[in-house]
């Protein structure tokens, strides 16, 4: 999985006032869990920009301005309800030997023949929560949509095992293809429809031509 370098500065005071002195100075104040204590710091918001406003999924390196580096995901993330501006953010701090769990994005590739002849492509789940370890992570969740006709869908269950666990069942649907007014029938459905038609007119024809003789 891809990661963005946040650098930051430790903070040495965590109260009210220090707070909103470091978001007047276009700082958000950060924490990061999941080590032996929290830790406290500080980056520009703009710092943020990569991880928060994209749909894809990332690691975070956080490099402290006391030389200090440290692996971590997006926990939690605050905004001000009227400017939107970042006003806190929580991190977890990753070790290579401890399990993540983490929500990637799905990523469709192929076009439907369901989609082709009028269907409907539904995503049910634009992301899917899984368990790894910081190496495992994928950046995304790659599924081929090529094969799918009118009314197939694909869950969890279907999709392919990797270096992780699905925390969903498996019958939770990912996306499917749903039947629309002007869909029409998938070509392989007609050639069987049109296979049965012949059959049922074979015996009519056959007894018309021995009533001509």
């Amino acid at each position: 999985m891809k990661s963005i370098t946040i650098n930051g500065s430790q903070r040495e005071s965590v109260g009210k006032k220090a707070t909103k002195a470091l978001r007047n100075a276009g700082q958000v104040p950060c924490v990061l869990y999941g080590g032996d204590k929290p830790v406290h710091f500080s980056a520009p918001e703009l710092a943020f920009s990569k991880l928060v406003y994209t749909p894809n999924a990332h690691t975070v390196v956080i490099e402290l301005s006391n030389g200090e580096t440290l692996n971590a995901v997006l926990q939690d993330i605050q905004f001000h309800p009227v400017t939107d501006n970042i006003l806190h953010v929580d991190f977890y701090q990753l070790f290579d030997d401890k399990e993540i769990a983490l929500n990637i994005p799905v990523n469709l590739v192929g076009n439907s023949k369901g989609v082709k002849n009028g269907g409907v492509l539904r995503k049910n789940n634009r992301k899917l929560r899984i368990k790894a370890l910081p190496a495992n992570l994928p950046d995304f969740i790659e599924i081929d949509i090529t094969p799918l006709k009118i009314g197939d869908k694909v869950a969890v269950g279907d999709l392919p095992d990797g270096d992780y666990t699905f925390l969903h069942s498996d019958n939770t649907v990912v996306c499917q293809i749903k039947t629309a007014r002007t869909a029409i029938v998938d070509d392989e459905d007609e050639e069987e429809e049109g296979t049965e038609e012949g059959g049922a007119d074979a015996p009519a024809t056959e007894a018309a031509e021995a009533s001509q003789e």
